[in-house]
């Protein structure tokens, strides 16, 4: 018997559906419920083929116990090697790289001076940093945000450079992100799973978070045909098996602005019946299928072409 795992924090909806929709489907050999864990022994295996991971983001201790579970030949629903490494700035920058537009973006230093550290330990930073060159790039208004994500938690809308200085000081020792905002006429969220499922949904940032899938656009189908292939490019090279990119069009042209969302929301009360039941149905095909892919001699994660190639010493462009 080939187990199926969830790895799930408070979420309710998304975990008990996926788990049901697995094993209403009947297929021989292979069984869902919710992990279990009781003791972690290094370089021992779990009892599961596939894991889905929807919160070590936020648990350390999970975050372990995956990553030797992987090491044991568990297929992990995201790769958690990648997921550690990988956050906002980074994926902005390979988007540059691989011709998917996005906004103009700088990373900063935190506010406040990490823990354990002095202002010797910053010897290589300039101190004034060159403010001006920053602003000039980025321009206003402009957007700042933390490089690791956490929702829309800590989220500014900056309308100048003395607004920028007042909202900043306010942000500790988050590192943040300087983003130009685009001011957009349509926007989109888009599930991608298994790096060749996509669903594209219209999606309201600026509506209450409940209405956020309430819009009142709808794309093109050749506007749809360039949003899919911009999620499929991106993920390609990220090497995410469930991930969302929200995509902000101006002028024609889909911007990525947020696509390091490897637990994405999947909660039937804010994506609504439809979006729910396609992520439900398509994750819960796609873990069947690396369920009866699985060996257990090997490594079973995905790895996107970035480290591909850098592993292969093969040029990105």
């Amino acid at each position: 018997m080939k187990k199926i795992g969830v790895l799930f924090g408070q979420e309710r909806t998304f975990p008990q559906a996926f788990i049901e929709r697995v094993n209403s489907k009947n297929i021989d050999g292979i069984t869902a419920e919710p992990v279990h864990i009781d003791k972690v022994m290094q370089g021992e295996p779990t009892e599961y083929a596939v894991i889905f991971d929807r919160i070590s983001q936020d648990v350390p201790f999970y975050r372990a116990y995956l990553k030797n579970a992987a090491l044991c030949g568990t297929t992990v629903i995201n790769n958690p090697f990648w997921w550690s490494a990988d956050e906002k700035f980074f994926n902005n920058c390979l988007a540059t790289k691989i011709d998917v537009p996005v906004p103009k973006t700088v990373i900063l230093p935190s506010r406040d001076l990490p823990t354990d550290t002095s202002d010797k330990s910053f010897s290589n930073l300039a101190y004034p940093l060159d403010w001006k060159t920053i602003f000039d790039y980025v321009g206003f208004p402009a957007y700042m945000k933390p490089f690791a994500g956490g929702g829309w938690k800590n989220v500014y809308r900056l309308t100048s450079a003395e607004d920028f200085f007042d909202k900043h000081a306010e942000t500790g020792q988050l590192v943040m992100l300087l983003q130009e905002e685009i001011v957009f006429t349509e926007y989109y969220r888009c599930y991608c799973i298994g790096g060749k499922y996509v669903r594209i949904m219209p999606y309201e940032p600026r509506n209450p978070h409940h209405l956020r899938y309430v819009a009142s656009f709808s794309p093109t189908e050749e506007r749809l045909k360039q949003m899919e292939e911009i999620v499929l490019r991106i993920n390609k090279f990220l090497g995410y098996d469930f991930n969302t990119v929200e995509l902000a069009v101006r002028d024609g042209v889909p911007y990525a602005i947020d696509f390091c969302n490897p637990a994405p929301d999947a909660d039937r009360n804010s994506v609504g019946e439809e979006n729910f039941a396609w992520v439900v149905e398509t994750a819960a095909s796609y873990a069947i299928e690396k369920a009866q892919e699985h060996e257990a001699v090997k490594d079973n994660l995905t790895w996107g072409e970035y480290v591909k190639r850098g592993a292969a010493k093969v040029a990105l462009y």
